[in-house]
């Protein structure tokens, strides 16, 4: 998608929920690509950027942080471009080395990401040149310790990955670990009101124009999460619970109890905040309030994706 509102050479693959944005950057000297989706969408993601660059190949991929709907395009991407440069916050880039699944939180979600490789580091701090301008690199930590956002000064673009949309920002992940993230959020959404952003590229949803309205629907939304921790709890488990439909479209309700029993990061959630609640109630009332929000749909025992 092109947009009037961005820089030249700038342009957007809006996405479904299950996969990310992705940023296409198209510059005199070189293309990239700013974060690559979900696994299950690789073929559409080779699709979109194969046509937007047209006769050019793809010389340098950056992800935003290693979420698997951020990254799980790389694998497919790093192959079809031999000699394409790939990009990663610092924080766990040891982990993709060794690649360990379940320090990078693949396997404790029940998410799936190809292993890929990484070329060098994106570095808080300094600059990257993209589509013929710098853009700054700022930490952003909250929903991931380790995500970054990009920011160019001239056209005020920030590219915000998962630490603000439109309409709210990303499930504050550390939170569910015992790890207190609060505190961080509301210092990266500090940060983007100083760095004063004319036009925002998030990770999921439509680009939009910056208006104070946005932040300040976003820190009432962090307040009742830090005013009532297990209201979030709840909120991340739907969250995951819809991402598995995403993925998979439909599934018996018994195989939806059945995987979420065996993905550990539900467990873990239900015993830090609803420890007095079995599991299977537990998924069956979470799937009941997906149902009333009109994100799923149940015809007896079949669940599917609105």
């Amino acid at each position: 998608m092109t947009d009037d509102r961005l820089p030249q050479g700038v342009s957007v693959f809006e996405r479904g929920w299950l996969s990310s944005n992705n940023v296409l950057m198209l510059g005199s000297a070189s293309t990239a690509l700013i974060d690559s989706g979900y696994s299950t969408h690789a073929r559409q993601t080779l699709d979109l950027v194969d046509a937007g660059l047209g006769q050019r190949s793809l010389d340098f991929l950056l992800n935003t942080h290693l979420h698997s709907d951020h990254c799980g395009g790389n694998a497919a991407l790093q192959a079809t471009y031999p000699n394409l440069q790939t990009l990663i916050p610092p924080g766990q880039a040891h982990f993709v080395s060794s690649w360990n699944p379940v320090a990078l939180t693949y396997a404790p979600t029940g998410q799936l990401c190809p292993q890929f490789r990484f070329s060098g580091l994106l570095l808080p701090g300094g600059e990257i040149q993209l589509a013929n301008r710098a853009w700054q690199i700022h930490t952003a930590a909250g929903h991931d310790p380790h995500s970054l956002i990009l920011f160019e000064p001239q056209s005020r673009t920030l590219i915000s990955a998962d630490a603000l949309w439109e309409s709210g920002f990303g499930v504050i992940f550390p939170e569910l670990d015992g790890t207190n993230a609060f505190d961080e959020v509301a210092a990266t959404l500090d940060m983007i009101e100083q760095l004063a952003p004319r036009t925002v590229i998030p990770g999921h949803g439509a680009v939009f124009g910056y208006r104070p309205e946005v932040l300040a629907s976003a820190r009432q939304r962090l307040d009742a999460f830090v005013s009532n921790p297990s209201r979030h709890a709840q909120h991340a488990a739907k969250v995951l619970l819809k991402f598995k439909l995403l993925e998979q479209q439909q599934l018996r309700f018994a195989n939806f109890v059945e995987w979420s029993r065996n993905t550990s990061y539900f467990e873990q959630i239900r015993c830090t905040f609803f420890a007095s609640t079995p599991l299977e109630i537990w998924i069956e009332q979470l799937t009941n309030e997906l149902v009333r929000s009109g994100a799923a749909r149940r015809n007896g025992e079949l669940v599917s994706n609105a």
